[in-house]
């Protein structure tokens, strides 16, 4: 997903990480009780709600709810700690954690929320107030609108409990998921609200039978477009809540699954967990291991309720490969840090994988190969660049260009199919260009957040629609940090060109976010002293190997295949000829 996927995906989840200052602990109060704060993003703020109770032995438990978008479900904390005005508390379901410390002179904890990512999260005694009960429209309502000839969907969703009424906004085809609605009002049959800052505004009329709602959206930059929302059946809740996903492995399986772990030596604080799946017979079997893409991921490579690397896994370990994935670090049954590592650091936890599969006896060792998807196209290159023994490379939509030129190619093919014009686009790709240059030229990630913040004047926050008093730091987030920094500077070629063993390199045709066009031949010509090398661009394949209409992101949950089926037969019958014995 965008840069891959480096995403607001996450926004539901929520939790994160500050070092404060001991300077800021004293007198802090008993953390019993209910404490509340927001995080800012670039679609809007939301506020987490914390619940502590302290029990008779003095035991604390807690839970963590996000008000605005999913009220009255609080997660479960799995582990929580108070003491000496430090606060730090886990989520493991959702693989997030919090720490803080108190501020006397404000009277907060002052710390940081990091899933993934990390944002300031100050959290205050007692909970939000109430939201203003607006009657009438309860459920969900479905419409769509039309930019620049692109029919883009529009959902309504909202819901009232004792709290007030709770509305969430989504456009899935500008991948815009669950923002929190404000200003939702009802006059009569007149009704109004905003959404991504106040930045989308509608105005409209229910229907006296109270089904349909027709009025204009209004944004910055862009004219009025008329919808009508309809009040969407049971059936089209139930089909949007429980998609189709009939390619997801189901058990019972004709081979053995594993669950394992392993640490990474290069990092004291990752110890990776994962499956390990092994084809029924006598091994040694050859073996793949699943890179995912950008983003912090599961070891599925869980995106839209698809599970691709559990469907490629299944697949291939039905053919005799043995398969290894692995949830990325902070996921899952992983720890360590995932927001703080670059690209590199993801390949010594690849080469990790590799250490541990040679110690297995039911592994060929000199057939263990890496498969990687998006940024795990990158990721393997630069593992195998440390480890000679990696028999095989499988790069399924993997970068041939430079990072920065890709990006833009990205943003370009994905904003157009999200409505944006030509004339729009060409507006703000100078400014996107010299984002990625400032944070790629600087020597530490601070120095190319502090870069990219002066490239945005109000002439730049212009050209990308922004208003001028809007925070640049909503956008400059999004781009910065070792991650995008080391993204930025990186140069797929030259540890393309160093691999000599054998190479698949796949591309689908309506790959929008990795295009095949300027990516496969940067590949090709990197691979030409290999010997063994193919190249295929998939027909009608999106990112994910999807059999695809137009490519868009919008498409990846609607549509019910999670990879092709030529595309799974290419990858097992390429890695069978080359190292399953018959």
């Amino acid at each position: 997903m965008p840069a891959f996927k480096r995403s607001l995906f996450a926004l539901a989840a929520l939790l994160a990480v500050l070092i404060a200052s001991p300077a800021l602990a004293q007198g802090a109060p008993d953390i019993a009780g209910t404490w509340s704060g927001q995080i800012s993003t670039n679609t809007g703020d939301v506020t987490l709600v914390l619940h502590v109770a302290r029990g008779e032995d003095g035991k604390l438990t807690a839970s963590i709810e996000n008000f605005d978008q999913n009220p009255g479900n609080p997660a479960p904390i799995t582990e929580i700690a108070a003491a000496d005005g430090k606060l730090t508390f886990k989520v493991a379901p959702i693989s997030a954690s919090y720490q803080g410390s108190w501020d006397e002179a404000a009277q907060h904890w002052k710390g940081t929320l990091t899933q993934g990512a990390e944002l300031p999260l100050n959290l205050a005694k007692g909970g939000p107030p109430s939201k203003p009960v607006v009657a009438g429209l309860d459920g969900v309502w479905v419409g769509s609108v039309e930019r620049n000839g692109v029919k883009l969907r529009q959902v309504l969703r909202i819901r009232t409990n004792e709290q007030g009424t709770f509305a969430l906004y989504d456009s899935p085809d500008q991948m815009v998921i669950a923002v929190p609605v404000s200003d939702l009002a009802r006059e009569g049959q007149a009704v109004s609200l905003s959404a991504l800052r106040g930045l989308a505004k509608f105005a409209g009329t229910l229907s006296q039978a109270g089904n349909e709602l027709t009025g204009t959206w209004t944004t910055p930059n862009q004219p009025d477009v008329t919808t009508t929302f309809v009040r969407a059946t049971e059936e089209q809740i139930a089909a949007q809540l429980q998609p189709a996903r009939p390619q997801t492995p189901k058990e019972p399986f004709p081979y053995k699954v594993e669950e394992v772990s392993f640490d990474n030596p290069a990092f004291a604080d990752v110890h990776l967990g994962g499956s390990l799946t092994l084809p029924e017979g006598k091994g040694p079997f050859p073996a793949a291991i699943m890179i995912t893409g950008s983003g912090a991921q599961d070891r599925d490579e869980t995106i839209m309720d698809h599970k691709p690397f559990a469907v490629i896994a299944d697949h291939l370990t039905r053919h005799g490969i043995a398969v290894l994935r692995f949830d990325d670090r902070g996921i899952g049954k992983s720890t360590g840090n995932y927001g703080n590592a670059t690209s590199a650091d993801l390949a010594t936890d690849a080469n990790a994988a590799f250490a541990y599969l040679a110690t297995r006896p039911e592994i060929r060792h000199d057939a263990i190969g890496f498969i990687g998807h998006s940024e795990g196209g990158m990721i393997g290159p630069i593992a195998m660049s440390t480890n000679p023994d990696v028999a095989y490379f499988v790069s399924l939509a993997g970068p041939g260009t430079n990072l920065p030129q890709l990006m833009l190619s990205q943003r370009r093919l994905l904003t157009a199919q999200m409505g944006l014009s030509e004339e729009e686009i060409n507006r703000q790709e100078p400014v996107m260009a010299a984002l990625f240059k400032a944070i790629a030229d600087a020597d530490t990630p601070e120095a190319g957040y502090a870069a990219a913040m002066a490239v945005l004047t109000p002439e730049a926050k212009t050209a990308l629609g922004m208003p001028v008093d809007m925070d640049g730091a909503l956008v400059v987030r999004q781009v910065s940090g070792p991650w995008f920094q080391y993204f930025f500077k990186y140069d797929p070629v030259p540890n393309l060109s160093r691999i000599k063993v054998p190479v698949l390199a796949l591309n689908g045709s309506l790959d929008l976010q990795v295009p095949a066009k300027e990516n496969l031949p940067v590949i090709r010509e990197a691979l030409k002293n290999n010997p063994d090398v193919t190249i295929v661009e998939l027909p009608s394949l999106n990112h994910l190997f999807q059999t695809a209409k137009t490519g868009s992101v919008g498409e990846y949950r609607d549509i019910s295949e999670t990879v092709s089926p030529a595309a799974l037969e290419l990858i097992s019958d390429w890695i069978s000829q080359r190292f399953v014995k018959p």
